[in-house]
């Protein structure tokens, strides 16, 4: 990434199983997430300049707030400069970003980007009203009425959009969960890494599927996981990287970056060519100087199927109204896919920690640069891998492109 401080690199990442984490407190999230990624990089923790973590339900379901003075509590963290922010679903794309601005201001060398959050109780239980309604502060009051389930409704509706914009049936998006799913049993990390998928299993209503809204296409199995899960991705300048003796084998340019931002109501919008969502693509795309047939492999965010379809098209890999199309003809796989698709499992299946997602898109795709994937998910000889975050109602948008070198 030009600019007049140099380029920013990605030199360790470390993350949960996401799913059920137990009795496991916010604190022991933090610390092993801060941790685990300096030990990944081969650093003592005490080399990092400055952080900054994400953690969107956190203080309604764990009652904790001023989680940055949590991080400082870890070994080695304190006194550096560390805040907690709140992009909604893309609060982990933002802690990046926020390390990243700091660190191209030239406040330090090396920093650090936490994701974190606690869906579930101890017993792996979860309230799914009171996780609806937290949720759901995420959209504008105005889009709320009526609506039990906010951003299941919300989703649904968009979906519903897409089939009749562009004539797309539900067996056709059918399609898009079960890509996650054939990613997540190869991904032992995956929240759903035991489930089998296919388009009948996702067609046919019975069990836990179901129509998630009355008159909306929108069934369970399409869309993502209620999890426990954290994620901590460590960044350098190349300043850092020679201080510290990082091995060339542990360093991936980050090369390209875009936020942008559409107005929180989806009243009037274009919800499925959402403008801030190609905004922040394309600028990471133009910083990184690639153009999306350099991508080797992509992670977006599937909160629901229609994402995963829409996020192709913003990703420059499929024509809009083509996004769906792309998974049907299997382009998504990453065994003989053209551009392979959440090799993680994606948020459908690898699991939807809020805080944490962001930041684990970003650092699969750092896994996949360094071979570091499990080898049936790993892509041959990756170069470039690109990420879309989004928060709330397709408002919010953090687009990342790595570059190996």
């Amino acid at each position: 990434m030009a600019s007049g401080k140099g380029k920013i690199f990605v030199v360790g990442y470390h993350q949960s199983a996401f799913g059920k984490l137990g009795p496991m407190s916010i604190q022991e999230m933090i610390t092993d997430a801060a941790q685990g990624a300096a030990a990944d990089a081969g650093i003592p923790l005490a080399s990092v300049d400055v952080g900054s973590i994400g953690g969107l339900l956190v203080p309604v379901l764990n009652g904790q707030t001023l989680m940055a003075g949590m991080l400082a509590m870890v070994p080695g963290m304190a006194g550096k400069s560390i805040e907690t922010v709140e992009n909604a679903c893309a609060s982990g794309g933002q802690a990046i970003m926020s390390v990243v601005y700091k660190l191209l201001l030239g406040m330090g060398d090396v920093g650090i980007a936490i994701g974190v959050e606690k869906m579930r109780n101890a017993e792996g239980k979860m309230d799914g009203v009171l996780i609806g309604k937290a949720l759901g502060t995420a959209s504008h009051p105005e889009n709320r009425d009526g609506k039990v389930f906010i951003f299941p409704h919300l989703f649904a509706e968009v979906m519903d959009r897409y089939m009749k914009e562009w004539g797309v049936t539900e067996e056709e998006f059918a399609h898009v969960p079960v890509n996650m799913y054939r990613h997540a049993n190869l991904n032992p990390l995956a929240q759903m890494n035991k489930v089998q998928m296919s388009v009948e299993k996702v067609m046919t209503l019975e069990g836990p599927n179901r129509y998630v809204i009355d008159g909306l296409p929108l069934k369970t199995y399409e869309a993502s996981q209620i999890s426990d899960g954290y994620a901590g991705l460590i960044l350098a300048t190349q300043a850092g990287i020679d201080k510290l003796g990082i091995p060339r084998s542990k360093v991936v340019e980050l090369a390209g970056f875009g936020v942008a931002t559409d107005p929180l109501s989806v009243t009037g919008r274009d919800t499925i060519r959402p403008a801030g969502a190609y905004k922040a693509m394309n600028a990471a795309y133009d910083m990184a100087g690639i153009h999306p047939e350099n991508v080797s492999v992509a992670e977006v965010h599937d909160c629901f199927g229609v994402m995963g379809a829409l996020s192709v098209e913003i990703l420059g890999l499929a024509d809009p109204g083509k996004g769906v199309a792309y998974f049907v003809d299997g382009k998504g796989r990453v065994d003989g896919g053209v551009v392979p698709i959440n090799t993680s499992g994606g948020l459908i299946a690898k699991g939807h920690p809020v805080g944490a997602t962001g930041v684990a898109m970003v650092g699969w795709n750092y896994r996949q640069l360094t071979g570091a994937v499990p080898e049936a998910l790993q892509v041959p000889n990756p170069r470039c891998a690109a990420s879309f975050n989004i928060g709330g109602p397709i408002c919010s948008s953090v687009a990342v492109v790595l570059k190996a070198l």
